[in-house]
């Protein structure tokens, strides 16, 4: 009985950790095909702006402190305005070749003739849409930048929020478990079942599933692409966030926060697949449901996580499409048959 509630609380743990981490970094590289490695640090800015807004004592807030659910939300927000403009500066170019349309006549007026037609005529930067090697590497060096941002402005650590419910005993008082992780696990049900909702049943999910698809006839057909791109970014940076404000109060602050989530998330995503909800939900329950029953038998949560990249690799290994692959290929062969 005691074994059975310890791997099950320790399964939801898990459960949450891995769909709250990965769904934003699934969602952009599922439509935008963009391998976006500074998700930590989205999530790392949700998790920062909760803990200034809702404990107290934090640098350049003093005196602030919002209840820990507005925090939250407010954490979120403030991921997506990033994302907004990591997603215009960088992911799309517009900003900086909305920039060069309004410096280049200018310029070219200023300069004399034989200089001022060797100045480009054509977009200084091109979309990193479908471009997995130069999206990692620019999204690589957003991460790094972010993170010596985030040390230099508000140093190693700051003070942080306590975590709320306190926590269950059972077996007559003989093992406890925090109450907090569980509600995680309740609130990753409501993330899947939300982002389900969203592109299924929305006008959005219909132009951004058209997107991925065949992107030419969607444009064809009047979807403003562009926009669907930057919709979509903004929500996978909102996911983000709301993964690092959850788990803000639970989990050691810092810098190097958003790494703890990396190594889980990119392992959901390649072992789940390209689809959102089935590959995240799939992932999520195989791979915490491994990791938690070696956790358990082992008692040491290092093989827990050994045993979780094992079996993500015999996933690729087997189905390399992921598993949400795996389940579209069934459904094309029953369409067949």
């Amino acid at each position: 009985m005691v074994n059975g509630l310890n791997l099950l609380f320790q399964f939801l743990d898990n459960f949450a950790f891995i769909v709250l981490a990965a769904s934003g970094l699934a969602i952009i590289f599922g439509i935008m095909g963009v391998i976006n490695l500074a998700h930590g640090e989205f999530i790392l800015v949700g998790a920062y702006a909760t803990t200034l807004l809702s404990a107290t004592g934090t640098p350049f807030l003093a005196g602030v402190s919002l209840p820990l659910p507005v925090a939250i939300l407010v954490g979120v927000v403030v991921a997506g305005v990033f994302g907004l403009v990591v997603e215009r500066a960088v992911i799309s170019g517009a900003l900086p070749n909305w920039l060069w349309a309004k410096t280049r006549p200018p310029l070219a007026n200023a300069l004399p003739d034989g200089a001022s037609r060797k100045l480009p005529k054509t977009p200084l930067v091109s979309p990193l849409y479908d471009r997995l090697v130069d999206s990692m590497v620019a999204t690589w060096g957003l991460s790094l930048i972010t993170v010596q941002l985030v040390r230099i402005v508000f140093g190693t650590s700051i003070p942080q929020a306590g975590t709320p419910f306190g926590a269950i005993n059972y077996a007559g008082g003989a093992f406890s478990y925090s109450v907090y992780p569980l509600v995680l696990s309740g609130v990753a049900v409501v993330v899947l079942a939300g982002t389900y909702l969203l592109f299924t049943r929305t006008e959005f999910g219909m132009r951004a599933r058209a997107t991925i698809q065949d992107e030419d006839t969607a444009r064809a057909m009047g979807v403003d692409t562009e926009r669907t791109y930057t919709a979509t970014f903004v929500v996978g940076s909102m996911l983000a966030g709301l993964a690092g404000a959850l788990y803000a109060p639970f989990l050691n602050l810092g810098p190097q926060f958003g790494e703890s989530f990396l190594v889980e998330s990119f392992v959901a995503v390649v072992a789940g697949g390209t689809s959102v909800v089935v590959g995240t939900t799939a992932a999520g329950g195989l791979l915490g449901g491994v990791n938690a029953l070696v956790t358990n038998l082992t008692e040491a949560p290092f093989f827990g996580r050994i045993a979780l990249l094992v079996t993500a690799l015999l996933i690729l290994r087997f189905l390399p499409g992921g598993v949400s692959g795996y389940v579209e290929r069934l459904r094309e062969r029953r369409k067949e048959a």
